[in-house]
């Protein structure tokens, strides 16, 4: 009831601004991409404005908090910043081993980089930033520290997992079942930052901590990885097994290939997690 009365909150506040800022834009003229792009942009950000403000009243009025998105994992410190940075690198260095493998088992061969291939990093960069902290405040911050209030630590974890994934299907229904076989490692990815948010590092004098930089950076690390081999079309398929082994639509944590890597990173993760009760927000 908790979280269907906030995401309520959230969309009563969200849509009226949302579509006054379409409105908006439309007006400006332009083509119909870019108005779209725009808009989508613009409302994205006003989406996560204000469900940070939400959150704020929501720790104030529910919980009589003020420092719940600290309490979320959400903090700014050089811990939690080395943490994210961490994330990035094996995030990045995850994804080219997993290409590096397909290459070796003659799956994909490798393409000359592009003239305009350091501006393709810097993008990607940014954009993965910003997925990797927004979906992961929301997912592993607030919906997992919710969960984690009135259920055990595993019922919990595979809850957000298949929320995440879920999430990623809203999509026509042709769309949808076309890519539902992406639906295992999508679990897979969900359930290795719950671990990530869970690891060793999260716990300090016996507390957890449950610190946000790791899965963050783990989040931002995959999605930059990708977007540097795909925007920068650094690799060409050989079409020697089918996409459904390599990846759907060319990515590889959508194939048999990337759901195998995300058990062995998520064992890896469970592994250095810290084997003790995992207390809820309070």
């Amino acid at each position: 009831m908790r979280l269907g009365v906030f995401l309520a909150g959230l969309l009563v506040l969200w849509l009226p601004l949302a579509g006054l800022i379409y409105l908006a834009i439309a007006q400006w003229g332009g083509s119909p991409d870019r108005v779209q792009n725009t808009a989508s942009i613009a409302t994205l950000l006003l989406l996560y404005g204000e469900f940070i403000w939400l959150i704020r009243q929501w720790g104030q009025h529910v919980y009589g908090r003020s420092d719940l998105l600290w309490r979320y994992g959400l903090e700014f410190t050089r811990r939690n910043g080395l943490e994210a940075l961490t994330g990035v690198a094996v995030g990045l260095l995850s994804l080219f081993a997993l290409f590096l493998t397909q290459g070796w088992l003659g799956w994909l061969v490798w393409k000359p980089p592009a003239p305009d291939l350091v501006r393709v990093i810097l993008e990607g960069l940014l954009v993965s930033l910003g997925i990797g902290f927004a979906e992961e405040l929301f997912f592993r911050g607030w919906l997992l520290g919710e969960l984690e209030q009135d259920y055990p630590a595993v019922v919990a974890l595979w809850s957000n997992a298949a929320i995440f994934a879920a999430l990623h299907f809203i999509k026509p229904l042709e769309e949808l079942r076309r890519t539902v076989i992406t639906f295992p490692a999508l679990l897979m990815l969900g359930a290795t930052f719950v671990w990530a948010k869970r690891s060793r590092s999260n716990w300090e004098g016996g507390f957890y901590r449950g610190r946000l930089g790791l899965p963050m950076g783990l989040h931002a690390g995959l999605v930059w990885g990708y977007y540097i081999i795909n925007v920068g079309q650094l690799v060409g398929y050989t079409g020697r097994v089918p996409a459904w082994v390599t990846g759907i639509d060319h990515n590889p944590l959508a194939g048999v290939m990337g759901f195998v890597f995300l058990c062995g990173l998520l064992w890896i993760l469970r592994s250095l997690a810290q084997k003790k009760p995992l207390p809820g927000v309070d």
